[in-house]
């Protein structure tokens, strides 16, 4: 810091020594101007008539004096005339440095720096007019996967078309921005009464920007976009800045990727308090992986012929202190977006490890994986660590691999899928019918298990299309030696379907809600299904099955 103030005093320094020079230069040439008006009048018409033959030559002196003065004048002159092209060509760079500051060098539009200012001026003109503002702030869906599909040069060839695009679309008094990345922003001016003006600017950019974009003869497509707007007159009787209409649009913009992108939404007040919960559901669920509240809850698993309990799949709950207990449905999509889903599976595998232990051996254990999980590389030795430390046989652990997994790196899914087979874990496909799986890659994937979707499940009794897909699963599953898992039984007349089409494991609320380690093993304790019971039989427990399923 010194080192710098000491640099910029010295370059003060000699910055006022230059103009200190140039004063004197320009003070001595007004005067040489002056002196040569006064010697001109006298030494001039002398030499004129001197050379006209009919006077005496001028005074040499005065001659000298007139000379000096005209190489002064054009000294200064030319003096006159660097000082003047410095001030251009500075000018110049200062309009260049100011435009390299306040716009984008890849678009040609206005940075966020420059975004606001720009917007209050915008806002004050409107104003003048009668006019509001709407900020419309959109971001590209699925730009970054795109950019590392095609590369870098593809990325900035469709952030260049689209803000082309956007300029197309917006009226020619509006504002456009890069806010940075895949962001941009514009602020049109509207008439209040008349917010369909907006609303028209909105859908011509989602069309516009949809479009494919070609580049280096490569078309690109998959582009759209989520679009927030806000506006300067709402709420009422709020004095906006140009930075809370930036903020209130992009709350609008996230809400409109959460209804599923493609869209647009103008802002609203309960929009923030939404967004203030999702910000306090991520501090706590981070604050929860490090504080162990995420625990295990067991689901039974039966054969449906004989209705004995064969294993349980564990589910995460969220044993929050302010909420209370949270179904994975709410933190796991969020645990996935803010990168803790590995250290939140873990801490629950570890513990359902532990629990399982205690029960009867021949109960096994399902686990579901998060697609985060498969795109690790070393997720298979972390889970043989876990099953070293745990002493917990690895036949008794079947994981749960969802059909969406197997579309984003079947390389990578294939090889962890070999990884954990080797180490005599058994794999299953769970979700089936809902994805795309095709019947080559359940015969190049070595699955143990087909699990069918609860949505099939659940109507299988009142809907004949899904009584044909549950009949075609199961007839693709024996035709592949795949035993079969259904998913969501709650009423006896699907177990009836279910029997007459073969043999299945259930898994559902006719059978028992997910519940806590230690209810768990207290109905185990019943049954006489724990590693200490005096006597293990799973098949002691066939009676028994029923009477609890009902309590």
């Amino acid at each position: 810091m010194r080192e710098d103030g000491e640099s910029r005093h010295i370059q003060a320094k000699g910055q006022l020594e230059r103009v200190g020079r140039d004063i004197i230069v320009l003070a001595v040439s007004f005067g040489a101007l002056i002196l040569f008006v006064g010697n001109g009048s006298t030494v001039l018409p002398q030499v004129v008539r001197y050379l006209q033959g009919i006077g005496l030559p001028p005074d040499r002196l005065l001659s000298n004096a007139m000379l000096l003065n005209i190489a002064l004048i054009v000294f200064g002159w030319r003096r006159y005339r660097d000082l003047s092209e410095q001030v251009v060509e500075r000018s110049a760079a200062e309009e260049r440095a100011r435009q390299l500051a306040e716009t984008d060098p890849l678009t040609g539009c206005l940075n966020r720096r420059a975004m606001a200012p720009a917007t209050e001026h915008l806002r004050e003109q409107s104003a003048r007019h009668g006019e509001q503002v709407a900020l419309l702030v959109l971001d590209l869906d699925n730009f970054k996967r795109l950019n590392d599909t095609n590369g870098h040069a593809a990325g900035d060839a469709v952030l260049s078309e689209s803000s082309r695009r956007m300029r197309a679309v917006l009226p020619s008094n509006a504002l456009l921005a890069r806010l940075g990345g895949d962001e941009f922003a514009c602020a049109v001016p509207f008439d209040s009464a008349r917010p369909e003006f907006v609303d028209r600017i909105a859908s011509q950019l989602i069309d516009s920007l949809c479009a494919p974009i070609i580049s280096s003869g490569i078309t690109l497509e998959g582009i759209s976009i989520s679009l927030g707007i806000s506006r300067s007159d709402i709420p009422a009787g709020k004095t906006l800045s140009a930075q809370d209409l930036l903020h209130m649009a992009d709350i609008a913009m996230y809400h409109a990727k959460k209804g599923g992108k493609n869209r647009y939404y103008w802002f609203e007040p309960q929009m923030e308090s939404e967004l203030r919960f999702r910000s306090e559901l991520e501090n706590g669920i981070r604050r929860g992986v490090g504080n162990g509240e995420f625990v295990p809850f067991y689901e039974p698993q039966v054969c449906l012929q004989t209705g004995t309990i064969t294993g349980f799949e564990m589910l995460a709950r969220w044993q929050s202190p302010e909420l209370g207990l949270v179904g994975p449905d709410l933190f796991i999509p969020i645990a996935e977006e803010i990168g803790v889903i590995a250290d939140l599976s873990e801490c629950v595998i570890r513990q359902a490890l532990q629990d399982a232990k205690e029960w009867h051996p021949e109960l096994g254990l399902s686990v579901n994986i998060s697609p985060v999980q498969m795109r690790d590389p070393w997720f298979a030795q972390k889970l043989l660590k876990m099953l070293i430390e745990a002493n917990f046989p690895p036949s008794r652990l079947e994981i749960e691999i969802t059909e969406s997994c197997l579309h984003e790196n079947l390389g990578l899914v294939r090889s962890l899928i070999a990884s954990l087979k080797n180490q005599g874990i058994r794999i299953s496909l769970d979700d089936f019918g809902t994805g795309y799986s095709s019947l080559a890659q359940l015969r190049s994937l070595p699955f143990d298990r087909i699990k069918i979707d609860r949505s099939f499940i659940s109507t299988l009794a009142s809907n004949s299309d899904s009584m044909t897909i549950v009949q075609a699963i199961a007839s693709l599953g024996s035709g592949l030696g795949l035993p079969i898992t259904a998913e969501g039984v709650e009423e006896p007349e699907v177990v009836d379907e279910l029997r007459r089409m073969g043999e299945f494991k259930a898994q559902g609320y006719l059978y028992g809600r997910p519940a806590a380690a230690q209810d768990v093993e207290k109905r185990l304790a019943e049954l006489g299904l724990l590693r200490r019971s005096p006597h293990l039989s799973v098949i002691a427990a066939e009676e028994a099955i029923p009477r609890a399923a009902t309590a």
